[in-house]
């Protein structure tokens, strides 16, 4: 049973996202101080009109307001601005926002890639454990730089076991000293 009539309040999508809180405060602040002022300069132009003493501090106040409302917009946007740097509008290749992301996810993938390299060399520790071989602990800059020590009654096939003689056995191609 429609009469064909449009509703009393309809809801229409909105052409601009709404401002972030700081923002919206400062400009709310900005709005009313440009507003009193305005006031005070209206009143200050009448009682000049009307000749009356107190025209005179009117206009002195006003002129102060006057730079209050424009240090207020002054604030508005400066809050726009490090909001904007702070808080992710990366449309901008110079954004701030994008760096800090990019610098999280790099630290994130080095914490991926070090408890990856962490579990391999838990994995490998196991591992040589089972077969009776000792694994140094080394720090992970000098993880490669570091000889595989092999036990002296593990010595490989070509190995002499003298001291400093290159061992078969020192595992994926690495030479040991034994």
């Amino acid at each position: 049973m429609s009469t064909g009539r449009r509703e009393l309040w309809v809801e229409e999508p909105v052409g601009r996202r709404r401002l972030p809180d700081p923002v919206r405060t400062a400009a709310v602040r900005a709005w009313l101080i440009a507003a009193l002022t305005l006031i005070q300069a209206v009143v200050a132009y009448l009682f000049t009109l009307a000749g009356s003493w107190l025209a005179f501090p009117l206009v002195l106040s006003t002129i102060a307001g006057t730079v209050v409302a424009t240090w207020s917009v002054l604030d508005v946007w400066v809050t726009r601005q490090v909001w904007k740097q702070r808080n992710g509008v990366v449309s901008e290749p110079s954004s701030t926002a994008r760096q800090l992301r990019r610098e999280r996810r790099m630290a994130r993938r080095a914490a991926r890639e070090a408890g990856r390299i962490r579990k391999q060399r838990a994995r490998a520790a196991r591992r040589s454990a089972r077969r009776g071989e000792t694994v140094p602990e080394a720090a992970p800059e000098t993880a490669g730089d570091a000889p595989a020590q092999v036990p002296a009654g593990e010595l490989g096939a070509t190995g002499t076991g003298r001291q400093g003689a290159p061992t078969a056995r020192a595992g994926r191609g690495e030479l040991s000293r034994a």
